[in-house]
Formats: C-alpha cells, structure tokens, sequence
C-alpha cells in the first residue's frame, strides 16, 4: 500500500499552531497542532473527550455550521482535525478556532451530548482538565 498523506509529514519539525494538513477538492483539513509531536506531553484520554464536545459543538452552532464538516481529535492525542469546505477563508478558521478555545476555557455546566444516551464512552469526561489545554493553546494561538 502507498504511504498516506499525513504519514509523509516530518512530525519532528512540526510545532504548536494551526497548519495546513491537505486539500481536497473544496474541503481543507486544519491541524491544530496543541501538543509537540513526541514531545512526551500529550493531550489527556478524558481532557480530550471533553474537548472535542465541546469544540464540535460550539463549530457546528456557529456563523459556519454549513461548512464545518468534522471535528476530532488526533489518535497521536497532539491535537485536532478540523476538515472545512473552503468556502470560509482562512482568517475566518482561525477566528474559529480562537473563538472556541475561548469558549472551552470559560466554559460552566453540562457537557454537551455527554449523557449515557448520548456518547459511547459517557462516564470519561474532564471539563476542568479541557479548560486547561483551552487556556494553554489560548496562549500559543495569541
């Protein structure tokens, strides 16, 4: 088989933003890059279940609902996906995106979709640990 596209990326040179990870056609990928690739620190099981929560819900109810079309987390726990119809330019992503980190890391009440009917893995959620990595990428993204 061919080596797939986000296997030929140098993981040593990448750093903590948002990156262009590909484009097909009218759809562009985000790599939000929140954590060094196999810098030993990586995003927490529960912190990151709740992070992606909230992201996905906070995206799909904004201004670009239409063109959000997945939000979810790297299996290397480094960061999240972002995949958006280019129809949003590119400062208007990152608007997004810094509009929802600041809205994880003020963030009071129920998670959204996190009881049992819900979500498959309901009982691992960590708002206060999601709150964290908001508030540290906040920091980065400025």
């Amino acid at each position: 088989m061919k080596k797939i596209a986000s296997f030929t990326v140098d993981h040593d040179t990448l750093e903590r933003g948002i990156h262009i990870s590909r484009v097909d056609g009218d759809v562009i990928t985000y790599d939000i890059r929140m954590k060094i690739p196999n810098g030993g620190d990586y995003l927490q099981n529960a912190a990151l279940h709740t992070f992606e929560h909230l992201f996905a819900t906070f995206a799909r109810n904004s201004r670009f609902e239409k063109s959000v079309i997945y939000v979810g987390p790297m299996g290397c726990r480094t960061g999240f996906y972002l995949l958006m119809r280019d129809d949003v330019s590119r400062d208007e992503v990152t608007s997004l995106i810094k509009d929802t980190f600041a809205f994880v890391a003020d963030f009071e009440g129920v998670i959204p979709g996190s009881s049992r009917k819900e979500c498959g893995n309901y009982l691992d959620h960590d708002l206060d640990g999601a709150k964290a990595i908001a508030r540290e990428m906040l920091e980065v993204l400025r």
